[in-house]
C-alpha cells in the first residue's frame, strides 16, 4: 500500500472546511497509509518578521521529513498537472520512493529551505486560495489521481 505524509501549517478552523478535509481522508485511506502532520503557526507580531516567521516554521516541518522521503510542496510558481498527469506523476514517485510527503505552508506560505528540500513544487492553479481551502483542493486531486490510477469510475 502507498504510503504518504500531508504536513500543514495550523489547524482546519472552518467546519464546512475540516468535514471535506476529513472526508477526503477517509476516502483516500482505501488506497494510502496516510498521516497528517499539523505544525504550528509563528503568531505574526511587530516583532516578528515574515521572513522569521517562514523560517521557524520552515524548522518545525522539515522535522517531520526524513531523508528518504520524496517531498511535493506546494508553491505557486510549481508545476500544474491534469489530473491524468498528476496521477502518472504520482504512480511513478510510488515506484521509486518509500513515501510521499506533501506540504502545505500557512498564510505566509514556506521557508526556502522547505522548497530546497522539495523534490518538486506543485500549483493547484493560477489562483490563489486560503490555505485551509488548499487543503481540499489538494486531498480532492489526490483522490482522483488514485481512482484514475486504479482505473475506477469517480475521475470521469
Amino acid at each position: 500500500m502507498a504510503r504518504m505524509k500531508i504536513i500543514v501549517v495550523g489547524r482546519t478552523k472552518l467546519p464546512f472546511l475540516l468535514q471535506g478535509q476529513n472526508f477526503y481522508l477517509d476516502r483516500l485511506r482505501h488506497y494510502a497509509t496516510i498521516e497528517w502532520a499539523e505544525v504550528r503557526p509563528v503568531p505574526m507580531k511587530k516583532k516578528t518578521r515574515g521572513q522569521s516567521a517562514k523560517d521557524q516554521e520552515g524548522i518545525s516541518i522539515l522535522r517531520h521529513i526524513s531523508d528518504r522521503d520524496y517531498v511535493l510542496a506546494l508553491d505557486q510558481r510549481g508545476k500544474m498537472y491534469d489530473s491524468p498527469g498528476m496521477a502518472s506523476c504520482m504512480e511513478k514517485i510510488f515506484m521509486e520512493q518509500d513515501r510521499l510527503v506533501f506540504v502545505i505552508g500557512g498564510i505566509i506560505g514556506l521557508s526556502e529551505d522547505v522548497l530546497k528540500r522539495a523534490q518538486a513544487t506543485l500549483s493547484l492553479s493560477r489562483f490563489t486560495f486560503t490555505h485551509e481551502m488548499a487543503r481540499i483542493f489538494l486531498l480532492e486531486q489526490v483522490y482522483r489521481a488514485f481512482t484514475i490510477m486504479h482505473g475506477e469510475k469517480y475521475h470521469k
